[in-house]
């Protein structure tokens, strides 16, 4: 059956936060945007017009 009490021992506050947290950022998710519309609109450019 599976151990559903508290432990004594609980999770250190100072853990470095991973990736996920990063781009949970909301500045970091507008430049990721802006530079993939720029690279989609190059790559549209590139097929389409030339």
């Amino acid at each position: 059956m599976l151990d559903t009490e508290q432990g004594d021992t609980a999770p250190p506050q100072d853990e470095p936060r991973g990736c996920l947290f990063a781009l949970s950022q909301p500045p970091l998710m507008i430049f990721l945007a802006v530079i993939g519309c720029l690279l989609l609109m190059a790559a549209l450019h590139d097929l389409l017009l030339l």
